[in-house]
Order: structure tokens, then C-alpha cells, then sequence
């Protein structure tokens, strides 16, 4: 069941974000009227900014927010460009340093300031896949940021010079409260490694949290993939939605 979200009310579109050493494509959605809007940065899964990333984006608006996804994988490679799941991680995405993505994002954050429309003290991030990863590593990264939401982000995995650090790593250097969301039968993230960031998040004090949704496969709320679960994933945005006002992102 693909979701489809329409513009009615948004401005929503491409971008270009200027980074550190080149524009960054993206795309971006906000209410159509009004400014200083509350802000969420929306991070891919492997297959880049999609349609559905961009769908994100406008459900988002749609809410209230300004979303803004970049495209974390412009330097290394068109991922739309390949139907092999195993050739897009062995040709983009296992290139793509941690450094080079939290920077990007901090440059993200930078551009939204110039724009006059959002308002970056009230910033949240969202990633899915590739991008759960992520959001747990910005929240160790940024001083900025007030909450995330991790979708089945990987905790553990294999480093390298481009992954120098797992989730479960940062756990205790968190400086903005992540709420996880997981899939009790995703085979990639078994529950085992998600009780073992929520032990580091207990060790940590922090005010983060994990929710195992038990009958979940990985990728639960791709609504154009079969791992599509349509009850899970609307209790699981709802849930996202109360710890972004929770923690003041609204």
C-alpha cells in the first residue's frame, strides 16, 4: 500500500544545500504559509532520496514541520541507478564516511537558518534503514538537536575507515534523547543486539528509549515494500510524533 501524500497547503520541492566542498542535492516540504517551523531532518534508507523519502518529507509538512532530506550519497554514487541491493552497499553506500554524513547534516541545518522558515532550535531527525544508523550517531554528534527517531537502525555491524563507530558505541555520548524503533522478527537487527542498546541506554542515563514491536520484519514502515506492516507503522509514527512534542520539537 503505497502512500501517497499530496502538495495541497505545501511548498514542497528539490533543493540545493551547500555543503563544505559541493551543492547537495535534496528535497524539502513545508507549509505553504507561516515561517519559523519547527524542523526534522529526514535521512534515507540504501535506496537514496525517493519517493518515498520525499513522501516523508510531505507528511511531515503536513503536520506542521519543515522537512528537508538530503541526498547523503551524492559524492559517491546514483543509487537509482542500481537494482542490486548487494551492488548498492558494495558501490555507494559502503563509501560514504560517518564524518562526511554528519557533516552534511550539519551543513543541512545551516542552510535551513538562511531560509527564513524554519526554525533550527526546534530541530528533530528521522532516518530510516541506513538513515536509523544515523540519527543515532548525529544525536552523539550535535548540540543542537532536541530529539530523533531511529527506525531500525543498525546498533551493531562491521566498521571500517568509513564506519569507525556502532550505535551501541555512542550510546553514552547522546546529547539529544533517540526514541529506537524495531522489528521483533527483523533478522538483521536480532532482538538480542536491541537489548544490548537499551542496556548501553540504561548504563547511560539517558532519556532515550527503545520500542520492539514483536511481529515486525525489518523496514516495517516502507509502505512500497512487502516488509509493510500498516498497524505498526502508524502506532510507531504516532509515536514519533509525541517524543518530537515531548521533547519540544513543535
Amino acid at each position: 500500500m503505497v502512500i501517497t501524500t499530496d502538495t495541497i497547503g505545501l511548498e514542497a520541492g528539490e533543493v540545493e544545500i551547500p555543503a563544505e566542498d559541493r551543492p547537495l542535492p535534496g528535497y524539502c516540504a513545508a507549509p505553504a504559509v507561516g515561517a519559523s517551523f519547527p524542523v526534522v531532518l529526514v535521512i534515507q534508507e540504501i535506496f537514496g532520496v525517493n519517493e518515498y523519502i520525499k513522501d516523508i518529507c510531505r507528511r511531515l509538512a503536513k503536520d506542521g514541520y519543515l522537512a528537508v532530506a538530503p541526498e547523503m550519497f551524492a559524492r559517491q554514487g546514483d543509487v537509482s541507478k542500481l537494482q542490486d541491493i548487494q551492488q548498492i552497499i558494495a558501490q555507494v553506500v559502503s563509501k560514504v564516511p560517518d564524518s562526511q554524513v554528519m557533516s552534511d547534516l550539519d551543513a543541512t541545518v545551516r542552510w535551513v537558518t538562511t531560509q527564513g522558515r524554519g526554525d533550527t532550535s526546534r530541530l528533530a531527525i528521522s532516518g530510516f534503514c541506513w538513515g536509523g544508523r544515523v540519527v543515532w550517531l548525529y544525536a552523539a554528534h550535535s548540540s543542537q538537536l532536541k530529539a530523533g527517531a531511529a527506525w531500525y537502525g543498525q546498533l551493531e555491524g562491521m566498521k571500517n575507515e568509513a564506519r569507525t563507530r556502532t550505535a551501541i558505541e555512542v550510546a553514552a555520548e547522546l546529547k539529544a534523547p533517540v526514541l529506537g524503533l524495531y522489528g521483533g522478527q527483523d533478522h538483521g537487527i536480532p532482538v538480542t543486539q536491541v537489548e544490548l542498546m537499551r542496556e548501553a541506554l540504561r548504563r547511560a542515563g539517558t532519556d532515550s528509549e527503545i520500542v520492539i514491536y514483536p511481529d515486525a520484519p525489518h523496514a516495517f514502515h516502507a509502505d512500497y515494500r512487502p516488509s509493510y506492516r500498516e498497524a505498526d507503522a502508524k502506532e510507531a509514527w504516532q509515536r514519533q510524533m509525541a517524543w518530537f512534542r515531548r521533547h519540544g520539537v513543535v
